[in-house]
């Protein structure tokens, strides 16, 4: 069985966008299911789009996210260069085009944009290039060319009949030739033009399997004709559904959406990134939505790929970013979320005390700051938040708890969650209250809000004795 190579092939035009990075985890996962090679190659034959410090954005994301790959720019490899404008330097994409050229499968084309733009003004909305450079004589084109004039290099397409190509997702898929225009395989600048660098790379890279987005369908037939023209083995297509920002909108930068690089500056797990773009446009075969990348490798299959958009849930990721995070190693999710607490807090409090107070409530780490910022200071409140339906408090019965709160608190030599939860919860029994009866209003009285994390105990042993005592006091003798 032939080797399993797939390629990554961005353009390096600035962030990594949702859906690129899911065509580099569909990429990876199909070449590491059976062992393959996946190889990392930039694009960048578009030179007015180019972004400085984007190859190292893709080099940094592919790393958070443990895609390495096998070959490439930096690592090297036997089909190298990796990169395209290192690849043009050695002339490969003007051999094989003007090979084209010779083999009668593409043609010299010598028009100005105004001729083409003349043709589009008279066909209107139903535009198709005619090319009249095809009608020259061996003779003209020579004489242009010694001349100097500038040319491009165009497919040739025959307008009658069909072509059809078969894609792992979509099927077959039959054209009809006349919709199909004879694009241009190398441009007046000696720059091949995205579509035709792509063949030719995946042909000498060796690549078996294509895998991208289902914008490129449409291309498909034209890139056959390429490798048909040279006699070359077709690659598997694997073409993916759109991310969608919503029923009508694709994920898109340009409409606000967040690219990988602003979702983990809000505190979003790569892990956890990773894990939900796999889901979107794929379904397992089990009911289970939590992966690992290993497992991922395991369970992925293309044909439950599905040919619909799917459409990018800010919510859901978020309720499985916290997922990942209350399954960390307790000393790995102390050490995220260190940084953060510190920010807030400095030095004052025990910031481990901090991490397992937030550790079942926090999602995303951009959460913890307002989550812990009542530890400075208790929030501003009106005595209204000590209505509680399920504690049965309110204001008047809080100026009742809180004394008692008061008086079994100063008296305690040891401190902590524990023995904080303890008297409390004695000295309720004694009262014939409820737990929740008792510590709402204290709660309420070290934090200021209704929902904290950790509840009124861990609270108090973060804040301390002598802190805790005087945040009760003031709520005592609020008016």
């Amino acid at each position: 069985m032939k080797k399993i190579r797939t390629r990554f092939a961005p353009s390096p035009t600035g962030y990594m966008h949702i859906g690129n990075l899911r065509t580099a985890l569909y990429a990876y996962l199909i070449a590491k299911k059976d062992d393959g090679d996946f190889i990392l190659r930039i694009e960048d034959t578009d030179q007015g789009r180019l972004v400085e410090g984007a190859v190292d954005i893709i080099y940094s994301t592919l790393k958070q996210c443990g895609l390495k790959h096998d070959e490439g720019p930096d690592v090297g490899g036997n089909y190298g260069p990796y990169v395209q404008s290192d690849r043009m330097r050695s002339g490969i994409y003007s051999k094989y085009a003007h090979e084209l050229v010779e083999l009668g499968k593409a043609h010299y084309c010598f028009c100005k944009e105004e001729d083409i733009e003349k043709q589009r003004q008279e066909q209107g909305d139903s535009f198709y290039f005619v090319d009249p450079c095809k009608l020259l004589s061996k003779d003209e084109i020579q004489a242009k060319l010694d001349a100097g004039e500038e040319y491009v290099i165009r497919l040739n397409v025959t307008s009658e009949g069909t072509t059809s190509f078969d894609d792992e997702v979509y099927g077959t898929i039959t054209v009809e030739n006349k919709t199909l225009d004879e694009m241009v395989l190398l441009k007046s600048d000696g720059f091949p033009t995205y579509n035709f660098a792509n063949v030719i790379d995946d042909h000498l890279m060796e690549i078996s399997d294509v895998v991208r987005g289902n914008e490129y369908l449409s291309s498909a037939p034209k890139y056959n004709l390429i490798y048909e023209a040279f006699g070359w083995d077709i690659p598997r297509y694997i073409h993916c559904p759109p991310v969608m920002k919503d029923e009508h909108q694709k994920l898109s930068k340009r409409n606000g959406d967040a690219s990988f690089q602003d979702l983990v500056a809000k505190g979003y797990l790569p892990e956890a990134i990773l894990n939900y773009i796999a889901l979107l446009g794929w379904a397992p075969s089990e009911e289970r939505e939590i992966y690992s990348l290993e497992e991922l490798c395991k369970a992925f299959d293309v044909k439950r790929i599905g040919t619909t958009g799917a459409i990018f849930d800010i919510d859901k990721l978020t309720w499985m970013n916290g997922v990942y995070l209350r399954n960390m190693e307790i000393e790995s999710y102390y050490e995220l979320v260190r940084p953060y607490i510190e920010e807030v807090v400095g030095s004052k409090f025990d910031h481990k005390l901090i991490a397992n107070a937030i550790h079942d409530r926090v999602n995303i780490l951009s959460e913890i700051k307002d989550m812990i910022s009542f530890l400075n200071q208790a929030d501003e409140y009106e005595n209204d938040v000590f209505f509680n339906k399920k504690a049965k408090t309110d204001p008047e019965l809080a100026k009742v708890i809180l004394p008692e709160v008061y008086n079994v608190l100063k008296d305690l030599d040891t401190w902590n969650n524990e023995t904080i939860f303890t008297a409390l919860a004695s000295k309720a029994q004694e009262l014939s209250y409820k737990n929740i009866t008792m510590m709402y209003p204290m709660q309420v009285a070290l934090s200021g809000r209704s929902v904290a994390p950790g509840g009124a105990t861990a609270i108090a042993e973060i804040l301390g004795k002598e802190e805790t005592l005087k945040r009760i006091d003031t709520a005592i003798n609020r008016p």
